[in-house]
């Protein structure tokens, strides 16, 4: 066998393999499909619209005779279907979906969960971290307060004592204008003692004066 024969053998194994692979591969029918609605009830009538499978439908009435249903649609489209082509729930296609939405909804809701609790403690650490804060800040406000309300006490202390003060300055003072007045009034007692007694001394000198010389005249007298 030649090279070019063997070459050609070789190519055409491949190629029935190759081709063999492909037609035991398994496909399966779409359940997609077209259901048209027609104007009137048969095949007489033209085709309005074609609505895909799982597309709901208000049904409006159903003659058993002709097999056709009369329906309307969310935007209030009328026309006719055939009966059995109706069904009572959604499609398996569209319930599959559904339930693979609510599948991938619980897978994700751990995630999420993990999130949150993720969040809540860094919310948590947040808080204590806050709360700390605030609880130095309460101590150092109650320090300040006390201090305050010592200084208040204090200010209210030395407020009484300066009351006090001038209290006795008031009092001392009364006191002094007292005995201002009665120095006053004792100067001018000395005042009028002395006064009473320079007057008396001249009164008597007066009279010293007047008596002496007649006493003198009547010794002379007596003695004549």
């Amino acid at each position: 066998m030649t090279g070019m024969n063997r070459y050609s053998l070789i190519l055409t194994v491949i190629m029935v393999c190759g081709y063999t692979q492909a037609h035991a591969e398994t496909r399966y029918v779409t359940d997609q499909f077209k259901v048209m609605m027609r104007s009137g009830e048969g095949v007489q009538h033209k085709i309005v619209r074609t609505l895909p499978s799982g597309t709901p439908l208000e049904v409006q009435a159903t003659n058993s005779e002709t097999g056709y249903s009369q329906v309307r649609t969310k935007n209030e489209a009328v026309g006719y279907i055939l009966t059995r082509q109706l069904m009572g729930s959604p499609s398996a296609r569209d319930r599959l979906a559904a339930t693979e939405a609510k599948l991938n909804a619980a897978l994700e809701e751990p995630k999420q969960l993990k999130s949150k609790l993720t969040e809540t403690r860094s919310k948590l650490k947040k808080l204590t971290t806050d709360f700390s804060k605030l609880q130095k800040i309460k101590n150092k406000t109650a320090k300040e307060l006390e201090t305050i309300r010592n200084t208040a006490a204090d200010a209210i202390r030395m407020s009484e004592e300066r009351i006090e003060l001038r209290k006795n300055v008031a009092d001392l003072t009364h006191q002094i204008e007292d005995l201002k007045q009665e120095n006053r009034d004792l100067s001018n007692q000395n005042t009028r003692n002395w006064f009473l007694i320079g007057a008396a001394v001249i009164i008597a000198g007066i009279l010293i004066g007047l008596i002496l010389p007649r006493l003198h005249v009547q010794r002379r007298k007596d003695s004549w």
